[in-house]
């Protein structure tokens, strides 16, 4: 059954989302809510045509029309089938300990962050792209190389379900690591909340566009993790180091988002500077922003 038109923007939620059981099912609505959303503003006039669909064009036998995509579309699209795989895509997510964090009423990152993943490997296999996952830490913990097989949606699913995120961070060993065992050129996709030796990081991304690979990064972040809105006296422990400090946020706030918000700049600009694809999603942050960077990142790659 297509989502109404007029209730796309719900299974954009993270919080709507989030109270789903199935993963498969948030990745379904995700998806379909985005497609939706794509003829809305602010995305009017931009399309997305999977690999297994064209525009129906006049002369045209009108039984390769696909009903059900112009059930969800109200566009005639016509059944098309491809042999070759059309990109190689690697999805790199951070599992780390601090990816564990949520603030009152928010998802945790990791969750955002699973969701997302699950999201884009959906979107993925209906282009009939090849997706690979890696999960990493301090180390690889699981390694998926790319395939374009429907039935390896399933396998990535099934990873991510139920994730819980553990042990400290060494995104840019990891990051490297993977860099080495990417043999064809792709789109490789890292999904973090970086927070980890800055310059080591950004030397690891860099890696990537070394080997002629195409780069996005998602940094996903808790709102408050920006805003440092806590507004009382409090403990703060280190989620991987179990370090505690003990402070008055509102005197140490301004410094703080001060230096955040060059944390993130720095990043933005040295991404930027690389020809890398850089976006910071707070965990309030509705999915069809990170879709359609990917769908736009796609477009300028055929």
């Amino acid at each position: 059954m297509p989502i109404p038109a007029n209730e796309y923007k719900k299974y954009l939620d993270p919080s709507v989302i989030s109270k789903l059981n199935s993963l498969e099912l948030k990745a379904r609505l995700l998806v379909e809510g985005f497609m939706v959303g794509l003829h809305k503003s602010p995305y009017h006039g931009f399309s997305v045509e999977f690999a297994e669909h064209r525009p129906y064009m006049q002369g045209d036998n009108s039984k390769g029309i696909d009903w059900k995509v112009y059930g969800k579309t109200d566009r005639f699209f016509i059944k098309q089938y491809e042999e070759e795989t059309n990109l190689k895509s690697y999805i790199l997510l951070d599992t780390s300990k601090s990816m564990s964090f949520a603030s009152e009423g928010q998802v945790s990152k990791i969750e955002y962050a699973a969701t997302l993943v699950a999201g884009l490997s959906y979107l993925m296999m209906k282009q009939q792209d090849a997706v690979g996952l890696t999960l990493y830490s301090d180390k690889i913990n699981d390694y998926l190389p790319p395939k374009a097989v429907r039935t390896y949606l399933q396998e990535i699913l099934k990873r991510l379900s139920n994730l819980k995120a553990s042990d400290k961070t060494n995104t840019a060993l990891c990051l490297n690591t993977i860099a080495e065992k990417i043999k064809r050129r792709g789109l490789v996709i890292i999904i973090s909340d970086l927070f980890d030796n800055i310059n080591s990081i950004l030397t690891s991304l860099k890696h990537f566009r070394y080997q002629g690979n195409e780069v996005i990064v998602f940094q996903v972040i808790d709102p408050i993790e920006r805003s440092f809105a806590f507004g009382k006296d409090a403990i703060f422990k280190d989620i991987e180091s179990m370090e505690e400090l003990t402070t008055q946020p509102y005197q140490i706030q301004k410094s703080y988002q001060k230096a955040m918000e060059n944390f993130i700049n720095n990043i933005k600009a040295e991404c930027l500077n690389s020809n890398i694809e850089y976006n910071l999603l707070e965990t309030s942050t509705p999915f069809d922003k990170a879709l359609f960077s990917y769908i736009q990142k796609r477009s300028k790659l055929f």
